[in-house]
C-alpha cells in the first residue's frame, strides 16, 4: 500500500543536499623576512607553503600553529591571504 502525499514520513538530512556555503579559498605560508617590520621575504624560493583552506577558520588554525613554532626566531613570519577575494574580486 502506498501512503498519499499527506501520509509521507517527514524527510531527513541524508534526503537532501545540505545548501553549500560559499568557497572561502585562504593559503597560509611564510619564510624568513628581510627585516622584522617588512614583508619582504630574504629568499623568496625558500618560503613555507603550509596549505590551502577551505575558510578562514582552518587557515588561523594553520597559521597559529606554524608561528608557534617559529616564535623564537623574529625574522620569520607566517601569513594568511584571502584568495577567494583574488578569485572573486566583487
Amino acid at each position: 500500500m502506498t501512503k498519499s502525499s499527506s501520509q509521507q514520513e517527514p524527510s531527513t538530512m541524508s534526503d537532501h543536499h545540505p545548501r553549500e556555503s560559499k568557497q572561502l579559498l585562504h593559503i597560509v605560508f611564510g619564510g624568513e623576512l628581510d627585516s622584522i617590520g617588512g614583508t619582504t621575504f630574504k629568499d623568496p624560493s625558500a618560503l613555507d607553503i603550509v596549505g590551502i583552506f577551505p575558510n578562514y577558520a582552518a587557515a588561523e588554525r594553520a597559521w597559529r600553529g606554524k608561528a608557534q613554532q617559529t616564535v623564537d626566531n623574529a625574522m620569520v613570519r607566517y601569513f594568511v591571504v584571502h584568495l577567494h577575494r583574488f578569485l572573486d574580486p566583487a
